[in-house]
């Protein structure tokens, strides 16, 4: 079973629309949170020790950015 995957962002942001699109290539799905619409998303990605966003998380395991450690985390999304 494929674990759920967050992606903490905001509308406009140019990292998170290529996150979102790694992961709908990789025929991975997920749930964006808005952290703008919603200052609780703020607070969540804060708690995984992130200011600001894209913050891609997966179980336990968060990434910020899109950087080479996503790769890794769509790898455990996919188990």
């Amino acid at each position: 079973m494929k674990k759920q995957v967050i992606i903490y962002s905001t509308e406009g942001c140019i990292e998170c629309t290529m996150v979102k699109k790694v992961l709908t290539e990789e025929n991975i799905p997920f749930e964006v949170r808005d952290v703008l619409a919603n200052p609780d998303y703020q607070q969540e990605v804060e708690k995984f020790g992130f200011l600001g966003v894209p913050v891609t998380v997966v179980g336990d395991k968060a990434v910020k950015g899109f950087t080479n450690e996503l790769k890794e985390l769509i790898e455990i999304a996919k188990k």
